[in-house]
């Protein structure tokens, strides 16, 4: 069976998220579940499934239940729908996500894990650490926001002058941009966004995708 083509979000979709902010709990969930699944999660699953066959991979939408069992946030509800386009060669992610602040696509990794740091860090000390540079100049001219966890000090093994010391800080290294709310989404121009900002930063995505598949020799 063919799977339905994306053809926006419906007219509730941020609003919920708007509601959400006053009422997060589950009689808000258990009487606007409805709207969740035709406004939000369908359309959703609908633009991952046409990227994810676009890009020869498969797309995997979060759960919209926060865990609370460690938490001292009881709210049941995340306030985001957000999912990923997986099983994509290479270590970048692909995801998107859509809130009261409108619908962000971003592609990278949000979380450098301890191996893939150190490669990260080895490669961003030597030759290559310019070419990353040069890439992320690239992507910020293109209009793109760059996010991830930095330290606020010195990465142990490293030189507080080196002279890629902002790029050894990271341990995280995504792009992404965000469409605002309004009546756009309820049309294509979500799945064209998510596209446009993989494309303008590929330029990172494939430093990230050659530098940190591998280790490192």
């Amino acid at each position: 069976m063919t799977s339905p083509r994306f053809a926006g979000f419906g007219p509730a979709a941020t609003d919920w998220f708007v509601a959400l902010e006053s009422d997060n709990s589950r009689a808000y969930w258990a009487a606007t579940k409805d709207i969740w699944q035709r406004d939000l999660r369908g359309p959703l699953e609908a633009l991952l499934g046409e990227l994810a066959a676009e890009l020869g991979g498969a797309a995997k939408l979060f759960r919209p239940h926060r865990d609370v069992r460690f938490s001292h946030d009881p709210s049941p509800l995340k306030r985001h729908a957000g999912g990923l386009v997986v099983g994509l060669p290479g270590v970048s992610s692909r995801y998107v996500e859509l809130s009261a602040e409108g619908f962000y696509a971003g592609t990278g990794v949000y979380r450098l894990e301890r191996e893939t740091l150190a490669r990260y860090r080895r490669a961003a000390a030597g030759p290559a650490g310019a070419a990353l540079a040069d890439a992320l100049e690239t992507v910020l001219a293109a209009g793109m926001e760059v996010g991830g966890e930095v330290l606020r000090g010195t990465p142990q093994g490293y030189r507080r002058d080196h002279p890629h010391i902002d790029l050894l800080r990271r341990k995280g290294l995504y792009l992404g941009a965000t469409m605002p709310p309004g009546d756009a989404l309820e049309t294509r121009a979500p799945i064209e966004h998510a596209r446009d900002v993989w494309a303008r930063a590929l330029p990172v995505v494939e430093w990230i995708d050659a530098y940190l598949g591998e280790p490192l020799a």
